[in-house]
């Protein structure tokens, strides 16, 4: 018989996870997606549930020093209107999903989630987002990239909660981030793109791309990127082929409903080519 708790506060769902194994429900934005039910039948689940959308305490956030930190339970929808949050995230989340699930939705549901086209998940590899996860006895704090291992597959413990993340403090001049999909919003990216570039002078001091629905998991390429840093501004324009020929070999996508495999790479690389090109 599967159990269902409704966490009072935040230590009662640790205490919660310390005594077995529970499958963490919040918004949910994605229940009947994964469960492929009718609306109206209730959603048959394998395991005990421990509801956490109550708990305002993951609610939040603050500028702490070297980062902002955002609460695990704090929506789309008001990290959207907040102007401390990066500009590159707030343009992902202003098409992201139909405004009913940004109200609910958040960034640790897309990460527990781990789908490779999580679109907010292109911005939290591009910004280099670390992760805190907090069981009972113990808190650690590890780097987005590690975190996410495959399609549906995290390193979280079973007896672990993400709490917050966080976002390390960083300029660019210029970011963007790009979907193609069914439509511009509410509609699941075929392709997803993040951009990230700061200069000094006319010299490359910082690069950075990032791409969902093209791989396992979020795609950044961090030795393609050092290559990039310290060109001039026009060496690398006049390198965008070879920087996309990099890129070649690593965007891997499958061919599924929304898309085929052939289409993804070829719009992927096409998006790596505008970003270089229009800087």
């Amino acid at each position: 018989m599967v159990t269902h708790h409704i966490a009072k506060d935040y230590q009662d769902a640790l205490e919660k996870l310390s005594e077995g194994t529970y499958r963490i429900l919040a918004g949910g934005t994605d229940l009947m997606v994964r469960n492929r039910r009718l609306s109206e039948t209730p959603v048959p689940f394998a395991s005990d549930v421990l509801y956490i959308h109550n708990l305002d305490e993951l609610r939040y956030v603050s500028e702490e020093k070297g980062h902002l930190a955002i609460g695990a339970l704090t929506s789309y929808e008001d990290l959207l209107h907040d102007e401390r949050v990066p500009t590159v995230l707030r343009d992902c989340l202003r098409i992201l999903a139909s405004p009913a699930i940004r109200k609910m939705g958040t960034l640790a549901g897309n990460i527990g989630n781990a789908s490779p086209a999580g679109d907010s998940l292109v911005v939290l590899r591009l910004l280099d987002a670390q992760c805190v996860l907090e069981s009972k006895d113990s808190t650690r704090t590890i780097p987005y990239k590690e975190v996410v291992t495959g399609p549906g597959k995290t390193v979280i413990g079973k007896r672990e909660i993400i709490k917050e993340i966080r976002l390390p403090e960083a300029s660019f001049d210029k970011t963007v981030f790009w979907k193609v999909g069914g439509r511009k919003a509410d509609a699941i990216s075929k392709v997803a793109f993040g951009g990230a570039v700061k200069f000094s002078d006319e010299n490359v001091a910082d690069f950075r791309l990032s791409l969902g629905a093209v791989a396992p998991k979020t795609l950044r390429d961090e030795d393609v990127e050092r290559g990039v840093k310290g060109k001039t501004k026009t060496e690398m324009k006049d390198s965008a082929e070879e920087i996309v020929a990099a890129y070649a070999p690593l965007v891997r996508p499958i061919s599924d409903q929304r898309s085929n495999a052939a289409y993804r790479k070829e719009v992927a690389l096409n998006m790596i080519r505008q970003f270089i090109t229009s800087l």
